[in-house]
């Protein structure tokens, strides 16, 4: 997944452009980043070839991910040449996020056209950065996680363009998967204060903001500390956030089953403001498999807590992630995963086949499955979780449910907006409607989406 982020362009600015690959804390990475370079004088380009500076913020979760960010070097370098050529001054190119803290090193030996290399915890020190790099190319900054100095250094004003915004609260991981780069790319877990959370919140609530996605790689570890200095939970993170005026919708992702304590899933029937939706990885079904990923939990203890939030909030939709053909996975380890799904029903899903990523103990695991073993049973699976997915949308149907609308369908007047489950809602007749919160019954169901009527008399 890669999208960029974009806006106004002012002529005579520097003209910044950023492609965003991975998870939703990339996403937010990069607006802060574009945040921090605003003082410099940069604004959005949707073009790469007219950017005075390009970053790739990039993930190194998925197979191939290096790759595909030195084919876009190398596509850069060549826009760079013609942009020279045609006398459109220089580009700089940047590599931030995961792949940069990863393999920095290699990234500046093999890719000579790279100017700055930045890690995920040192994007607040890019103006600096960029000032070094243009005096003197190949600057390279290798990040120390050093997550509260980032986060104490951001600028305090953010950019929205919606009522939609995530806020990072929780950065990185110390479950140690066998599988995963983020303890090494991210580092160890980290908290925000909550005072600091609260204000940043209360900003984008005063520009309009709705609904808050709260980001961590484990965010329902999160321990900031409070006021007191005493340490707090998510739960009553969630419960002061509920309290801001004109937030009317949070959510937050990604959470480890092992840190969902009691408070948390009763906050999920206390706090109207906590959408009931909740992304719960589990990544096999398998006890054997589990163990040999270093989950740390069983196929019994999730199932049990999914039985306990179901019982808080009936109407909840379960969203998970699944890596099949992980080494030493067998038809019978497979069929495990499949009859925990199942169990559980979710209403959305991640599935992944297993790649290596170089360094985790995985990688070096016996027992690596055949790729066609794992195609066919990815094929299965996602056919599963998408008959499953359906069902959930399907029982929408005829219901009158509350959507926030967030941009402008492709035509004229029509609105897309979110339901309470994170599904995209079409409505006629609703463009006008963008940042608020109204009925909409539903009334058909599209492949990832749902089709809804506004209720004339309520709106």
């Amino acid at each position: 997944m890669s999208e960029t982020v974009s806006t106004s362009q002012s002529l005579g600015q520097k003209r910044l452009h950023i492609k965003t690959y991975g998870c939703q804390m990339n996403v937010y990475d990069s607006e802060r980043m574009a945040d921090v370079l605003r003082p410099l004088g940069y604004v959005m380009s949707d073009a790469p070839e007219d950017a005075d500076l390009v970053l790739l913020n990039t993930c190194h979760i998925r197979e191939k991910a290096a790759e595909k960010v030195y084919s876009e070097i190398g596509r850069l370098k060549e826009m760079r040449e013609d942009k020279e050529a045609r006398g459109g001054g220089r580009m700089t190119i940047a590599v931030a996020g995961c792949v940069a803290q990863a393999e920095g090193a290699e990234i500046m030996n093999r890719a000579p056209a790279v100017d700055l290399v930045v890690g995920p915890q040192a994007y607040h020190q890019l103006p600096e950065l960029i000032a070094r790099t243009t005096r003197a190319r190949g600057e390279r900054l290798m990040a120390d996680f050093a997550a509260d100095e980032k986060f104490d250094k951001l600028p305090v004003e953010r950019e929205v363009s919606g009522p939609t915004a995530f806020l990072t609260v929780q950065e990185g991981c110390d479950k140690f998967c066998t599988f995963c780069v983020v303890p090494y790319t991210r580092g160890a877990e980290w908290s925000r204060p909550v005072a600091q959370i609260m204000d940043e919140a209360r900003r984008l609530a005063d520009k309009g903001v709705r609904e808050i996605t709260l980001l961590g790689q484990n965010v329902n570890a999160f321990n900031g500390a409070d006021k007191s200095g005493a340490e707090s939970t998510l739960s009553r993170l969630i419960e002061a956030l509920a309290g801001i005026n004109g937030l009317d919708r949070i959510r937050y992702t990604t959470s480890h089953p092992n840190d969902m304590g009691d408070d948390l899933i009763q906050a999920h029937a206390d706090i109207p403001q906590l959408m009931p939706y909740l992304h719960l990885p589990v990544q096999s079904g398998s006890n054997k498999i589990l163990r040999a990923m270093n989950r740390k939990h069983t196929r019994e203890s999730y199932i049990e807590l999914i039985a306990r939030i179901k019982a808080a909030n009936p109407d909840i939709a379960m969203s998970g992630d699944f890596i099949v053909g992980f080494p030493d996975e067998t038809d019978k380890d497979f069929e495990d995963t499949m009859d925990l799904i199942r169990q559980v029903e979710y209403a959305s899903a991640f599935s992944f086949k297993y790649s290596k990523r170089p360094g985790t103990p995985a990688a070096a695991m016996p027992g690596q499955v055949d790729d066609k073993v794992a195609d066919e049973r990815l094929k299965a699976l996602q056919a599963l979780i998408i008959e499953q997915q359906q069902a959930f949308k399907a029982g929408l149907i005829g219901r009158t449910i509350d959507v926030l609308f967030d941009k402008r369908g492709r035509h004229n007047e029509q609105g897309i907006g979110r339901s309470p489950w994170l599904h995209s809602v079409f409505a006629e007749d609703a463009a006008h409607l963008i940042g608020q919160i109204v009925p909409v019954k539903i009334v058909a169901l599209g492949n990832n989406s749902l089709q809804g009527e506004l209720i004339k008399e309520l709106v």
